[in-house]
C-alpha cells in the first residue's frame, strides 16, 4: 500500500483547477481583443491536458527518484506553465470577421461560463475533502 499524501488524497481536482485558471486567462484574452484586427482565438483541449497532468503525476508518484532543486535558481522541471503555451490551439470561426478576428463574443462567454462553473465545482470537491481529512485527523 502507498504512502498517503495529497495528490492521493486530492486526486485530479487540483491539477484541474490549475488547468481550469489557465483556461480562463485564455478565454479572457480572447474576449479582451474581441475587436482587434487580425486576432486570432485561442484555446487548449483541456481533456488531454488534464490526461497529461495526471499521466505525469502518476509517474512521478510511482517514481520515487524525481528531480529535486536545491538552489532557487534551479529551473523547475515539472513546471505546467512551460509547456503550457505549446499546447494552445487555435479557434476555428463559424463565422470569419472582414477583418481577420477569429472571436465570436458569445461562444466565448458561454465558454468562459462553462470553464468558471467547473473551477467552483473543483473547489468544492477540494473543500469537502479538506473538510474530511480535517475531521479524520481530529478523529470524528
Amino acid at each position: 500500500m502507498g504512502s498517503i499524501n495529497f495528490n492521493n488524497a486530492l486526486g485530479v481536482h487540483s491539477d484541474a483547477m490549475q488547468l481550469r485558471a489557465k483556461r480562463a486567462e485564455i478565454l479572457a484574452n480572447n474576449l479582451a481583443n474581441s475587436d482587434t484586427p487580425g486576432f486570432k482565438a485561442r484555446d487548449i483541449n483541456f481533456q488531454a491536458m488534464l490526461d497529461k497532468a495526471t499521466k505525469k503525476q502518476s509517474a512521478s508518484s510511482a517514481n520515487s527518484l524525481a528531480m529535486a532543486a536545491t538552489n532557487n535558481a534551479h529551473i523547475s522541471s515539472s513546471s505546467m506553465g512551460s509547456s503550457f503555451s505549446n499546447e494552445l490551439m487555435y479557434r476555428n470561426p463559424s463565422q470569419p470577421s472582414v477583418d481577420g478576428n477569429t472571436v465570436d463574443t458569445q461562444i466565448e462567454q458561454t465558454i468562459f461560463s462553462r470553464n468558471a462553473m467547473d473551477y467552483n465545482t473543483s473547489f468544492e470537491f477540494l473543500s469537502k475533502k479538506f473538510k474530511g481529512l480535517k475531521s479524520a485527523i481530529r478523529g470524528e
